[in-house]
């Protein structure tokens, strides 16, 4: 008798359910198991069982429970019995994680987590961006490259050093040159900063002093986001 497990995994508990090929709940030791993720303790903890594990997109399980029930709403323990049925019945369409080494999976949490910081840098970046929009155009207009802009060390240097437009127009030549050259400028600093200089006194549309200083605030932070990330 083929029996088969699902697993609906959260941080403080976990549901389990078992079926049989007949559909019937059961319980039998080192069945194949569905899970809605490829890592984490409990995977690991089934892993050294020696057991099949078959990590299932969560976009799946959502599908796969609106064939079987018309109900909306979200259940934990009916979840784990969807991911039971799955195995039963759609086995063959899934593959099961393959037995890796120690060394490849730590080279996959390696690899995960550069690109979780390279999306963390994108979200920080634009989100950047849109508030600058709302406050400060000129430091935008002063970086206009978007693909760098404010992303260089000179426009996140410049942004540490004066968060609010108010700031940034009462920056003279040789703040201004010092700034770059902190940043790494090494060519045409006089000429940079006489550029920056105008673009910072150029008449904008302003928020009021004490939004422009919250935003100002806000942006700083998102830019401790984006050179943690």
């Amino acid at each position: 008798m083929a029996v088969f497990c699902g697993i609906d995994w959260s941080d403080d508990h976990h549901d389990v359910a078992l079926v049989d090929d007949q559909g019937t709940t059961s319980a039998e030791e080192r069945i194949p198991v569905a899970i809605e993720t490829d890592h984490g303790l409990l995977v690991t903890a089934l892993r050294a069982t020696g057991r099949s594990i078959f990590a299932i997109n969560p976009l799946s399980v959502s599908r796969y429970r609106d064939r079987h029930s018309v109900a909306r709403r979200k259940s934990d323990a009916g979840d784990a019995l969807v991911l039971a049925h799955l195995l039963r019945t759609d086995m063959s369409a899934h593959r099961p994680l393959p037995n890796d080494t120690d060394q490849a999976r730590a080279v996959a949490v390696l690899a995960r987590a550069q690109q979780d910081a390279a999306w963390d840098k994108v979200i920080a970046h634009n989100r950047l961006r849109a508030v600058l929009h709302q406050y400060f155009p000129a430091l935008l207009t002063a970086f206009p490259d978007k693909r760098g802009g404010i992303m260089r060390p000179e426009g996140r240097a410049l942004l540490s050093a004066a968060p609010t437009p108010a700031l940034a127009a009462r920056l003279t030549r040789a703040q201004l040159v010092s700034i770059l050259r902190r940043a790494g400028r090494v060519r045409q600093l006089a000429d940079q900063a006489e550029a920056l200089r105008a673009a910072f006194r150029q008449p904008h549309l302003r928020q009021p002093q004490l939004v422009e200083v919250a935003m100002g605030r806000q942006a700083l932070a998102l830019l401790r986001l984006l050179d943690a990330a």
